[in-house]
């Protein structure tokens, strides 16, 4: 199916002096600029573009990647604000519009901000939203316990990170459960540890189960996180500065680290330890 706002394979119908004329089926003829082509481009040939609308509404193609396509969800900076509302710099040459109605607060040039990104029924133009709430899915939240999903880290809260769970629903992350530095906007897999009497849905960066850290390890790690994620020891250290430190033998804290360190959780170095 050939949609604005997304990708498909279209065939090369014929070349112009200032591109290629491409077939949109029940869209009609669309036109991939010479300086949207990357490779070669041959009539006849079924390439993949992407379809939007140029600045004159237009239905256009191009060989570029935008960070993200109509029906997702990104991470975006404000390129400018102007007196329709804020346009995003999403990857094309003309950046993506997200009208004042439907900006949660005010958007900042400069700054960053997580988008819904929909084609409007009334003029077929790709916009976006900073209004998330209303384009997640509403019904109950139907995942085992355990099962791998993607998420999209969509702010900081007091309890910890609140995430959007494969494109549909909100999901938390509790801070005491993070063991990693998280950025808004990164997409990473998460699992589920819990679906909430109130339809919420409580996740883990961990398989439930597998990576829980306690013991000597716990230990090592909590102290870890005290000191802003560095520690300037090692398994070069002494056993006196070890043991000094978290009164355990070299021996014991040598197994404790090599299990953070299979876990992913640390960092060695010849410095000390870093908390990834």
């Amino acid at each position: 199916m050939v949609e604005i706002g997304k990708y498909s394979e279209l065939e090369v119908l014929r070349e112009v002096d200032f591109g290629f004329y491409l077939d949109g089926g029940p869209l009609g003829e669309m036109l991939l600029p010479n300086n949207s082509v990357h490779g070669s481009c041959c009539v006849g040939d079924l390439i993949r573009v992407f379809i939007y609308l140029d600045s004159e509404d237009r239905l256009i193609t191009t060989m570029e990647k935008p960070y993200v396509e109509v029906g997702q969800f990104a991470l975006l900076r404000v390129a400018a604000v102007e007196s329709v509302g804020a346009f995003m710099d999403w990857g094309l040459v003309k950046d993506l519009l997200v009208p004042f109605s439907e900006q949660k607060q005010p958007l900042n040039v400069g700054r960053s901000y997580i988008v819904y990104v929909y084609l409007d029924d009334k003029s077929d133009r790709i916009v976006a939203s900073t209004k998330l709430d209303r384009f997640l899915n509403k019904t109950v939240p139907v995942y085992e316990h355990g099962e791998e999903v993607d998420l999209l880290i969509a702010r900081r809260t007091d309890l910890g990170y609140n995430a959007i769970v494969n494109g549909d629903h909100w999901g938390v992350l509790y801070e005491n459960q993070v063991f990693q530095r998280l950025d808004v906007g990164q997409r990473i897999k998460g699992y589920i540890n819990k679906l909430r009497d109130d339809e919420k849905i409580d996740l883990l960066l961990e398989k439930p189960g597998y990576q829980k850290v306690d013991g000597m390890a716990g230990e090592i790690f909590d102290l870890l996180k005290e000191n802003g994620g560095f520690l300037p020891v090692s398994s070069k250290s002494s056993p006196e500065e070890i043991h000094d430190l978290f009164g355990m033998s070299k021996k014991n804290f040598k197994k404790a680290l090599g299990a953070l360190y299979k876990k992913r959780m640390v960092l060695l170095d010849d410095d000390g330890i870093r908390q990834l």
